[in-house]
């Protein structure tokens, strides 16, 4: 009070300004200095630079900025975000694709990458021994793993999926690599993180061994390429969201917002393969379940738990508990939809020789972490996921992510490939060659993540380290660089399919 009192008692004191004061030359010339310095020093602090990028003025002036110091041309500079280091290096940059063994740090970050030396050659199609039993793939749409095994209102909320993994067997800790549902399937089915065609497939897996292939999807598989990148019209049967969209539960008919309900997806299963002369040769069929999906409820859907679900205009961070409840219900939704499933393949004798998979394609935030639904953050709450399978004594690594589970699969199926070694799961905001934020959880489920755009890192939820700070030979210092070179590692293989 003592200081704004002084001020102002200061204040009084100045001779006014002219009525028609104009700024001479030294007040331009210090401006036209300290602006370009002021949006130097905004760009590097995120809550300033997003609330200046509001004002077209100063996005204007950033941008003339940004082209008058990108001095060789390669996108950045250095009133870029990232600031590029490298300014007349124009194969150097942040996002630079990282060469193995050239003595050169193209992307800044990590040091030169040493590549471990693995093919990114495709191998041919396991074959599966034995009986070839039927493979159920059912991908839950937006299913967070601590949501099954719950217990609401005093009962199990997921009795069927606890059924499954308690005769069964379950990953102690599976995760998505990203929190979109395109890139998570494409990885769950060709076991690569940014896949560029087909040629490794799960579909393919199971025709090449003499399965028929089934594609019964709530969702628009075409969405985001994925029906291409999969193989997912190479099967006799291809039903998804967009044969379906008359039948959606919303108007909405963009491709990335179909929801189809599940009793319609048993309607066609019914239809199609509701009789034993379908079975009478081995079948893969994936089942895609999208009740989870935001808005958590469709007209549909069966209440399940006491209660109206929450009205999509009244979804908020204040009603943060209906929010869940009707999420909940959803989830309890699916696992009678599994179940309903599960009965069918009873009474056509064909469950006994069948293995029934159960995944997601991602976590959900329900304003739990400060977010609602997913592709905001790297976290327990948007990409920890179930994966369990009906069958017991099937080996699983401590972690496992979404690529690592085609093999998995097959090899629970007879195929012999050897135990997964795990890495840990990498993981990725965005895409992968030019991601806001990598993160890898290791095989002990420690997680590391560095955000690309404020170049810090985090090892424990909460804590920020600038990248630049950390110790050398420091325990943080070593978990980022190993998450570096795994980006690296991931980016490389990628490189290596698209040149081959």
């Amino acid at each position: 009070t003592a200081a704004l009192l002084l001020l102002r008692k200061r204040w009084r004191n100045v001779a006014p300004l002219p009525d028609h004061y104009r700024p001479g030359r030294r007040q331009w010339l210090a401006l036209l200095v300290a602006a370009p310095l002021l949006l130097f020093a905004v760009n590097r602090i995120d809550d300033a630079r997003s609330a200046a990028s509001r004002f077209n003025g100063v996005l204007a002036f950033s941008t003339l900025l940004d082209q008058m110091t990108d001095f060789d041309r390669d996108g950045w500079s250095f009133f870029s975000y990232p600031i590029d280091r490298q300014p007349f290096d124009g194969s150097r940059h942040p996002y630079a694709l990282d060469v193995p063994g050239d003595g050169v740090d193209q992307d800044g970050y990590g040091g030169d990458f040493a590549f471990s030396g693995e093919s990114a050659t495709t191998a041919a199609a396991p074959a599966i021994a034995g009986a070839r039993p039927n493979v159920i793939l059912i991908v839950l749409e937006s299913t967070r793993a601590d949501a099954i095994g719950r217990r609401v209102d005093g009962r199990p909320l997921t009795p069927v999926m606890d059924a499954l993994a308690a005769n069964g067997s379950r990953a102690n800790a599976a995760y998505s690599h990203v929190g979109f549902t395109t890139f998570s399937l494409q990885s769950l089915f060709t076991g690569e993180l940014a896949p560029i065609d087909d040629r490794q497939s799960l579909v393919r897996d199971f025709l090449a061994n003499g399965y028929e292939v089934g594609i019964l999807s709530g969702q628009a598989e075409d969405f985001g390429d994925t029906a291409r990148l999969t193989g997912m019209r190479r099967g006799s049967m291809f039903v998804d969201g967009t044969l379906l969209k008359e039948e959606r539960a919303f108007s909405f008919a963009a491709q990335g917002s179909v929801n189809i309900d599940g009793k319609i997806l048993l309607r066609e299963f019914d239809r199609r393969l509701g009789n034993a002369q379908a079975w009478q040769r081995p079948r893969f069929l994936y089942v895609n379940l999208q009740s989870a999906h935001f808005p958590y409820y469709e007209p549909m859907m069966d209440r399940i738990l006491a209660g109206d679900p929450i009205e999509r205009g009244a979804i908020g961070a204040d009603n943060r508990g209906h929010v869940e409840r009707t999420y909940l219900n959803a989830i309890a939704y699916n696992d009678r939809l599994i179940g309903a499933l599960i009965a069918r393949l009873r009474r056509l004798g064909v469950l006994d020789n069948s293995l029934i998979v159960v995944t997601a394609d991602h976590g959900e935030s329900l304003f739990d972490d400060g977010f609602l639904g997913h592709g905001h953050m790297l976290n327990e709450q948007q990409t920890r996921i179930p994966f369990i399978l009906s069958r017991p004594g099937i080996a699983i690594p401590p972690v496992i992510g979404l690529a690592d589970m085609r093999g998995v699969i097959l090899r629970a199926a007879g195929a012999p490939l050897p135990p997964a070694q795990s890495r840990g799961v990498f993981q990725y905001l965005g895409t992968l060659d030019r991601p806001g934020a990598i993160g890898l959880v290791d095989a002990a489920g420690r997680r590391t993540v560095f955000n690309l755009f404020e170049e810090s890192v985090s090892t424990s939820p909460g804590r920020w380290t600038p990248y630049a700070d950390l110790a050398r030979g420091s325990a943080e210092k070593r978990s980022a660089d190993a998450l570096i070179q795994e980006w690296a590692r991931q980016r490389w293989l990628r490189h290596l399919r698209e040149a081959g």
